[in-house]
């Protein structure tokens, strides 16, 4: 409406405060967080653009200091209590801290902000007035989960005349990735969520079968919730004619570990490569310094996602795996695609049990789980033609994940969906080549509202 009274500056404005009303939403003491970030990271990004560049030294004191305040303020929301635990355990000394509420969506808005930072430094971007760079920041679709934007998907579409008015192609085509994501997230993650809740909140318990079963859930609600999200937040940012980049490209398709991190989080991936790796020297200074720097980007990665040596280790984990795969790779080293495509999945699925585990203990034990050495509980019907040893338990066979027999039908066609189905970029494809398409949108919208009967929440908000 305002768009057709000509009225630019007041329908910017407009969407500015939509997003902030949907931010304060969730908790408004905290708005004063993410508006003094953005009030300090656009007076530094100004005094970047503003600065001479032949005054180095200036221009880099200036980034330096904004991202340590950028990493100061993530520091203390997300690991002051880590570390002060930690410490504590350590050395005994009665250390306490109040707890600390993390603030919705710190995580994404500060690596948002950082990277604005540096594409400043470089020279990359222009001067913006503050309201487009606030909406930039706050533009509701990416602002709590991501994906993580970069400043060009989403400043210069905002001040273009032509995407004030309604592009009914975006229209669609956004329609069908919130439709395609709504199902992923309620239909699909929020019916497996129960067992994994179960699995993981009896760790100690659990046996070989109801290991695998309970962390295979997690590996497949992980992936339908958050590519979920990032579908349905792609879809509503294409409703105001701005594209964001895809977050989810097949991930669990992968036939290596670099390749899963090239379709996994994507928007992810490429901040610590842009942001981290490449900063680090990538791989311009030789071989072992290249392994080095992978390790610590993946290793930063883990600690990105959350305070607790359980992100640690996952981090470590990754980094190591793409360190063995460089090496083997430059040997000229080359798995059969089957065994490729085993080896990757059983290596992400070992790690995202450390990523869901409340701690070290509880992963560990799962682990030991998985690998059969506590044990294999079955049903009693075997009981006549399986001896019973200290190995072989007869029994409630799946009360570690609810006893529901429906698990076992459920999780292997969700995970062959994510083999054999395409991805929301290979849809939105058909949906451009085939309009009839249009049906199909429909019954997805039909199916996931008769399925929001529960109240969840996306997995990622806690990042």
């Amino acid at each position: 409406m305002l768009c057709r009274w000509k009225l630019i500056n007041a329908a910017n404005l407009f969407l500015l405060t939509a997003s902030i009303l949907f931010y304060a939403y969730w908790d408004p003491k905290y708005l004063y967080l993410i508006i003094g970030s953005i009030i300090i990271n656009y007076i530094f990004g100004t005094a970047l653009f503003r600065s001479s560049k032949s005054r180095k030294m200036s221009r880099k004191t200036i980034l330096t200091l904004g991202i340590i305040l950028n990493v100061l303020a993530l520091g203390y929301y997300k690991y002051a209590g880590f570390f002060v635990s930690s410490v504590d355990a350590a050395f005994d000394l009665n250390w306490t801290i109040p707890h600390i509420v993390l603030p919705l969506g710190i995580s994404f808005f500060t690596f948002t902000q950082i990277a604005y930072l540096v594409d400043c430094y470089k020279g990359e971007t222009k001067e913006f007035d503050f309201v487009r760079y606030s909406f930039f920041v706050f533009f509701f679709p990416h602002l709590i989960a991501g994906p993580i934007v970069h400043h060009t998907q989403i400043i210069p579409p905002f001040g273009e005349i032509k995407n004030k008015s309604i592009n009914h192609q975006n229209v669609a085509i956004g329609l069908m990735y919130f439709a395609v994501g709504l199902f992923k997230k309620v239909v699909i993650a929020d019916q497996i969520s129960p067992w994994v809740n179960i699995a993981y909140s009896h760790t100690e318990s659990l046996r070989f079968i109801e290991a695998w079963l309970g962390s295979l859930a997690y590996t497949l609600q992980l992936y339908f919730d958050f590519s979920g999200y990032s579908d349905m937040a792609v879809g509503l940012a294409l409703l105001f004619n701005i594209r964001m980049a895809q977050n989810f490209l097949s991930p669990y398709k992968s036939l290596d570990i670099q390749e899963f991190w090239r379709r996994w989080h994507v928007t992810l991936s490429s901040w610590l490569r842009d942001y981290i790796y490449i900063p680090l020297g990538g791989n311009r200074k030789g071989p072992s310094r290249t392994l080095v720097n992978l390790f610590l980007t993946f290793f930063l990665g883990g600690i990105w996602h959350g305070a607790g040596w359980t992100f640690v280790v996952w981090g470590a984990m990754h980094g190591a795996g793409v360190m063995l795969h460089r090496l083997y790779s430059q040997l000229g080293f080359k798995l059969n695609k089957v065994l490729a495509w085993t080896c990757t999945f059983i290596f992400v699925h070992f790690a995202w049990v450390f990523f869901r585990a409340p701690n070290l203990e509880s992963a560990l034990s799962v682990c030991r789980s998985l690998m059969g050495l506590n044990g294999i509980t079955l049903p009693d019907r075997l009981r006549a033609h399986v001896p019973e040893n200290s190995f072989f338990h007869f029994g409630a066979w799946l009360e570690g994940v609810g006893g529901d027999s429906k698990i076992l039908w459920v999780l292997p066609l969700c995970l062959l969906l994510c083999l054999l189905g395409k991805n929301s970029t290979e849809l939105e494809q058909k949906f451009r080549a085939n309009p009839r398409w249009i049906f199909i949108v429909v019954i997805l919208f039909v199916i996931s509202f008769l399925h929001l009967n529960r109240e969840s929440e996306f997995l990622y908000f806690q990042f």
